[in-house]
């Protein structure tokens, strides 16, 4: 979106220009970009500059805590570069307090973290990073004398909004498959009635959690959740909708072995146990590091294994089939070969046309899916 395109009534952006680094234009544009993915306005694209570039005083504090985890959400977030780190920590919010990237550390840091969220109670936003042990009192994660479990719910009296940042926040990833021995638990299962808002992702992509922030900076409130609170922007279709191997599967063109013809020549991995039909998120679109050039599991060629999606990830066997939501191809089909037996038609033509059909067939399946809704499950749906 052109900067043209924005009305900024006359806001004078030149402060922020000296802050970022950029240009008014490429700073114009960044944000348009940002609200453009969020599905809103080129208004709100206005109101979140003008947020970007409101006085220091106003960004929102941040406390930052972490569980039971591998520190993944916070080192994807180091690899972020739109915005860079140091763009959010020094011109988005004011990051108080975080354990892995506080400079200081012992009592001193965890008295700055009080005084902190005793300042600015009702005001500060919570981040959660990793699960929360609650089995024996939480014993088994303790920082600084106390334990996470006791620390998360003093933290979260005083938030004016909560992020669990990662699947192990979110629902207890990893450390909450079975047996369980902690107890460990997601935040939201923590602190019923509290307003969570979930970013799962093993690691979650970065540009989840900062268009998530950006729209907390601009409007004070989290942005529309689905039904498992995960923001309906990043999270509101499955992988398989958007799978650039989608086309494969509906023409029943399958890899069945890492490093088979049909892993070479890019096959669908729905076999191979891929959860993309499964599994929520906007991998496909988004990609990670922004380097694009399909840097995400599926793009180098191995199956989602459905970190984001609770009951899925970490617990659903690897290589099991996911339970398509769309439709569900046969158990088999004739192989590339035998198609071009019966018919003489050559592999090349045998492959347009079977994506092709498969297309076709895959849209009326879709269609009928659609026509055989009930206004009932229509008005339940939260996508």
């Amino acid at each position: 979106m052109a900067e043209q395109e924005l009305d900024t009534g006359g806001f004078d952006f030149s402060e922020v220009e000296k802050r970022l680094g950029v240009t008014r234009r490429t700073f114009l544009k960044y944000c348009a970009g940002v609200a453009a993915s969020l599905g809103l306005s080129t208004s709100s694209a206005v109101a979140m500059a003008k947020a970007i570039a409101a006085k220091p005083q106003m960004r929102p504090p941040v406390i930052w805590l972490h569980g039971q985890e591998c520190t993944g959400p916070t080192e994807s977030l180091l690899r972020s570069e739109q915005p860079s780190l140091e763009h959010l920590l020094l011109d988005m919010i004011s990051l108080d307090y975080h354990q892995t990237l506080d400079t200081g550390a012992g009592h001193k840091v965890e008295e700055l973290k009080k005084k902190s969220m005793k300042e600015n109670h009702g005001k500060y936003l919570l981040v959660v990073e990793g699960a929360i042990p609650v089995k024996d009192d939480g014993v088994y994660c303790k920082i600084a004398g106390e334990t996470m479990l006791h620390i998360t719910k003093e933290a979260a009296e005083g938030a004016a909004a909560i992020v669990a940042f990662g699947s192990c926040a979110s629902w207890g990833g990893v450390q909450s498959a079975s047996p369980n021995p902690t107890g460990a638990k997601g935040t939201q299962a923590v602190l019923p009635g509290k307003p969570v808002v979930n970013i799962p992702g093993c690691p979650p992509n970065p540009a989840n959690f900062l268009g998530t922030v950006l729209y907390f900076v601009t409007f004070g409130k989290l942005p529309p959740l689905d039904q498992q609170n995960r923001p309906k922007w990043a999270y509101g279709r499955l992988i398989h909708e958007n799978c650039y191997r989608r086309p494969h599967f509906d023409a029943g063109r399958f890899a069945t072995e890492f490093g088979d013809e049909g892993h070479k020549l890019g096959y669908c991995l729905y076999k191979l146990g891929c959860k993309g039909p499964e599994t929520y998120n906007n991998c496909p679109s988004l990609e990670f590091n922004n380097v694009g050039g399909g840097v995400w599991p599926i793009g180098v060629g191995h199956p989602c294994f459905g970190c984001s999606e609770e009951g899925i990830g970490f617990n659903k066997p690897m290589f099991a089939l996911a339970n398509v939501e769309t439709h569900t191809p046969p158990n088999s089909f004739p192989t590339i070969e035998d198609r071009q037996q019966d018919t003489g038609i050559s592999p090349t033509a045998a492959a347009l046309g079977g994506a092709a059909a498969g297309a076709a067939i895959g849209a009326s399946l879709m269609a009928a899916k659609k026509v055989g809704n009930t206004p009932e499950s229509d008005s339940g749906s939260d996508g």
